[in-house]
C-alpha cells in the first residue's frame, strides 16, 4: 500500500523486459520535485540489455525515467484527470546507450540529460511526440562527440502501460549528429529515424546511441542524402515553427506613432500588452488561426529554454481538451493592422532556416513561424494556399499585436530563394547582413546574437 500505484505500473513493464534485474541501479532525485527540488524525475532506472545478435542489435544500457507520468495520483505533482486519458504528461523517457567494452556499470550522464528534458516539459507544459527533434548544440555527454542533438521515437520494446491514473507511453531519445538534425528539420524526423534504423553503426533497428560514432549516416552511405533530397522535394518539411531570436519593425509609420504602429522599435522597449491581449495571442498561436475543417495554422509549440530548441511539441493543454472546448477567442479582441513596409530581424541560426521555410514549407502551400524566445513576438510566413491567415494577397503584411504574418506568392518565394542563396553557407557569413526588396517594401537583416540579448534592440 506504500508503493505508489503509478510507479508500480511502470516497474511492472520493466520487470517484464528484465525479470533478472529486479533491483536495477537508479539515479534518484535527492530532494523530490514536489518538495521543492530542481529535478522533476523522481528516479531514472538503468538496465543492462544484452541486445539481439540475430538482429545485429549490440549490448547496451537502457535508461527509463519515472516522473513525467503521474506516479502518486494525489495531485502532489500532476493533476489527476481520470484513468482514460494520459497519466501526467502521458509518457516517460527512455534512452539506449551502446555499452563500451569492459564497461561494468552504466554511465550516469544520461540521467541528467533526461532531467534536462523533463525540466523543459514541466516548465513549458509542452509534451513530446515520436518524430520530434531537440536541438541541443552540445555533445550529449559533454565530451568531444559529434552526437549533439536528439530525435524522439517510440521505444522498440516497452509497451504502453495502463495505470490507475491513466496511460503511459515510452518515448526513446536517439542521439544524432548536426547534419542528421538538419535533415530532420528539412524533411521530417520519422524519415530520418527510418534511415538511422538501416545503418547498424548509427542506431540499427533499436536506435541505440553510440557516442563514439564519428561519421554521419550520409558519410557512411552517401546514397541516403539522395533519399532525403527526394523526400524534401516530394513531401516538403513538417517543421511548422521554431523558437528563435527574432524581431520585426513596422516601417509604415513614423516613430512618433509608435504606440499603435510598432511591435518592436529600435531604441525603445517593446510595447507592453495587456493580460487579455497576451492570452489571446497565446491561445491563437496554440490552436491555429481559425477553427476550420481543414488543417490550418496549427499550434506554435516551439520553445527554447536552457539550451533546448524544441521544434515540435504539442501542448499538454491541447492534448487534454475535447473538441467542444476548443472555441477560439474572437479575433476582434486584437485589431488587425495592415502594414505597408516591414523589417524582419533574425540571428544567424534563425536566418539559416529561412531557405527551409521558403523551399520546404511555402512552396508546398504551407506556413512557417518564428516565435521569439524573449517574448510574445512571432513572425509567420504563409503561402497563398493557407486558410485562416489574416495576411492577404492585397495586404501581404498584417499584424495582431506583436504577431506578424507575411504572405508570399510562389513567384516571390522563388526570387527570395535566389537572393538568399548565401544563407546556405553560414561559414562564409559576415554579420550584420541585409537583404532588401524595395518594390515589395520588405527588408531582412541577419544580426549578431548580442543584438537580441539586449532588450533595447
Amino acid at each position: 500500500s506504500l508503493f505508489p500505484p503509478g510507479l508500480h505500473g511502470i516497474y511492472g513493464e520493466c520487470r517484464r523486459l528484465y525479470p533478472d534485474q529486479p533491483n536495477p541501479l537508479q539515479v534518484t532525485a535527492i530532494l523530490k520535485y514536489w518538495l521543492g527540488g530542481p529535478d522533476p524525475l523522481d528516479y531514472v532506472s538503468m538496465y543492462r540489455n544484452l541486445g539481439n545478435p540475430a538482429l545485429n542489435v549490440p549490448e547496451h544500457w537502457h535508461y527509463v525515467s519515472f516522473g513525467l507520468s503521474d506516479l502518486y495520483g494525489d495531485n502532489r505533482v500532476h493533476e489527476f484527470t481520470g484513468t482514460e486519458g494520459p497519466s501526467g504528461f502521458g509518457f516517460e523517457l527512455t534512452f539506449r546507450l551502446k555499452r563500451e567494452t569492459g564497461e561494468s556499470a552504466p554511465p550516469t550522464w544520461p540521467a541528467e540529460l533526461m532531467q534536462g528534458l523533463a525540466r523543459y516539459v514541466f516548465q513549458s507544459e509542452n509534451t513530446f511526440c515520436s518524430g520530434d527533434h531537440v536541438s541541443w548544440h552540445s555533445p550529449l555527454d559533454n565530451s568531444e562527440s559529434r552526437i549533439q542533438h536528439m530525435l524522439l521515437t517510440e521505444d522498440p520494446q516497452m509497451q504502453p502501460v495502463q495505470t490507475p491514473f491513466g496511460v503511459v507511453t515510452f518515448l526513446q531519445i536517439v542521439g544524432v549528429c548536426t547534419e542528421e538534425l538538419h535533415a530532420a528539420q528539412q524533411w521530417n524526423g520519422q524519415g530520418i529515424l527510418e534511415l538511422l534504423r538501416t545503418v547498424p553503426v548509427a542506431g540499427g533497428p533499436w536506435l541505440i546511441t553510440d557516442m563514439r560514432r564519428g561519421e554521419t549516416i550520409f558519410e557512411i552511405d552517401p546514397h541516403l542524402q539522395e533519399r532525403v533530397d527526394k523526400g524534401i522535394e516530394t513531401d516538403g518539411s513538417n517543421l511548422s515553427g521554431v523558437s528563435a531570436k527574432c524581431a520585426w519593425d513596422d516601417l509604415s509609420r513614423p516613430p512618433e506613432d509608435d504606440e499603435d504602429s510598432r511591435s518592436i522599435c529600435i531604441g525603445t522597449q517593446p510595447r507592453r500588452l495587456s493580460g487579455k491581449d497576451t492570452e489571446q495571442i497565446r491561445e491563437t498561436l496554440r490552436r491555429g488561426l481559425e477553427i476550420n475543417s481543414k488543417p490550418v495554422l496549427p499550434p506554435i509549440n516551439a520553445q527554447r529554454q536552457n539550451g533546448l530548441n524544441l521544434d515540435r511539441a504539442p501542448s499538454r493543454k491541447d492534448s487534454l481538451e475535447s473538441e467542444s472546448s476548443a472555441a477560439i477567442i474572437p479575433h476582434e479582441l486584437i485589431r488587425t493592422r495592415q502594414l505597408e513596409s516591414v523589417h524582419l530581424k533574425f540571428n544567424q541560426e534563425s536566418g539559416a532556416l529561412i531557405p527551409l521555410c521558403l523551399r520546404g514549407r511555402l512552396l508546398h502551400g504551407r506556413h512557417f513561424t518564428y516565435k521569439s524566445i524573449t517574448g510574445d513576438t512571432a513572425i509567420t510566413f504563409v503561402s497563398t494556399g493557407v486558410e485562416g491567415a489574416f495576411a492577404t494577397e492585397e495586404h501581404p503584411y498584417a499584424a495582431h499585436g506583436p504577431w506578424l504574418q507575411i504572405l508570399l506568392t510562389e513567384e516571390f518565394v522563388e526570387r527570395m530563394l535566389e537572393d538568399l542563396e548565401d544563407l546556405n553557407s553560414p561559414e562564409e557569413f559576415k554579420l550584420p547582413k541585409e537583404y532588401s526588396w524595395p518594390e515589395k517594401k520588405l527588408k531582412v537583416s541577419i544580426l549578431p546574437d548580442a543584438v537580441f540579448d539586449n532588450p533595447l534592440h
